[in-house]
């Protein structure tokens, strides 16, 4: 996303006294006039980038210029930084000293406890978008939020939860909160949070003790196998769950419903064989025959 490429240009400009369009676009794997239409963008938001010519040219930032707090709020800085700490295992010494650099911009980071309130990835939908800022506003708060919650078996319920944390993991968001409703530790996925409303109540973090129950325990457990043409998507939709055997790519995944399962194993086509459960499989040959007859009243799929 443009966004995520933008910024990520500023901070190899932080950490590096000249670089040239060549080398972002390697790194960014764009072209050089994409590099020079962001370079503009980044110059129209208020941080100054010098343009050089020649054999040694290429971008810099300004003398004497210096990230300050009216560029990024603290939320922003939180942002920035969990994303290093995610990286830091890849990155090594680099993402440890950007986020050193951040730190010492905003102490808030390492004084306010924000560092350990979100887990960050740049992959999410717009819903998700929506729940997660103001999640994270009713966090960094201590205000207890209301919203309308579908478990995976497709139970509705109202819930007034007092948050405590957001998590990224394979692929999804999830909010850790203490449930006022089961007085009880909660996880829940934030794809299905509806109706979010930040309430006026404040809450002090509870000690709990004992290990939290996770509204995720159910839904449909399936075992996939899928072509190698499918390998690109399949390897970005269900990440850390591939096995390679060579001649085919094994998936073992937990779809939140049956009716989900079988319009995502449909839109592989003949791509993807269901092993496991049996249900499945009888259920994904149903809505085959439901659409075989719709295409066969069409007039054998011509639409007259």
């Amino acid at each position: 996303m443009k966004l995520d490429r933008m910024l990520g240009i500023t901070m190899e400009l932080l950490t590096r006294r000249r670089v040239t369009a060549t080398e972002l676009a390697a790194r960014f794997e764009v072209s050089n006039r994409t590099i020079y239409r962001d370079v503009d963008l980044i110059n129209q938001a208020g941080i100054p980038v010098a343009s050089f010519t020649g054999t040694d040219g290429g971008f810099e930032l300004m003398n004497g210029f210096f990230l300050t707090k009216q560029h990024f709020s603290v939320d922003d800085f939180s942002v920035i930084y969990n994303l290093l700490k995610g990286m830091e295992g890849a990155m090594g010494g680099q993402s440890v000293l950007l986020m050193q650099k951040l730190s010492s911009l905003q102490p808030a980071l390492l004084n306010g406890g924000y560092h350990d309130k979100i887990i960050f990835d740049m992959s999410t939908s717009e819903h998700e978008k929506e729940i997660v800022h103001p999640l994270l506003h009713a966090i960094n708060r201590n205000r207890v939020v209301a919203f309308s919650y579908t478990s995976a078996t497709g139970t509705l319920s109202q819930r007034k939860v007092e948050p405590i944390k957001l998590y990224w993991e394979r692929g999804a968001w999830y909010l850790e909160g203490y449930c006022l409703s089961h007085q009880a530790k909660r996880f829940f996925r934030v794809s299905r949070i509806n109706k979010l409303e930040v309430l006026d109540d404040h809450f002090q973090l509870r000690e709990i003790y004992s290990p939290p129950v996770e509204e995720e325990t159910q839904g449909v457990h399936a075992h996939l196998r899928f072509d190698l043409t499918a390998q690109p998507r399949v390897f970005e939709q269900f990440q850390g769950a591939c096995t390679d055997h060579g001649d085919y790519i094994d998936v073992h995944t937990v779809f939140y419903s049956q009716e989900y399962a079988i319009s995502i194993i449909l839109s592989y086509g003949s791509k993807v064989t269901i092993i496991s459960p049996d249900e499945l499989k009888h259920d994904l040959l149903e809505k085959i025959k439901e659409i075989q007859k719709l295409y066969t009243q069409m007039g054998g799929g011509i639409i007259k």
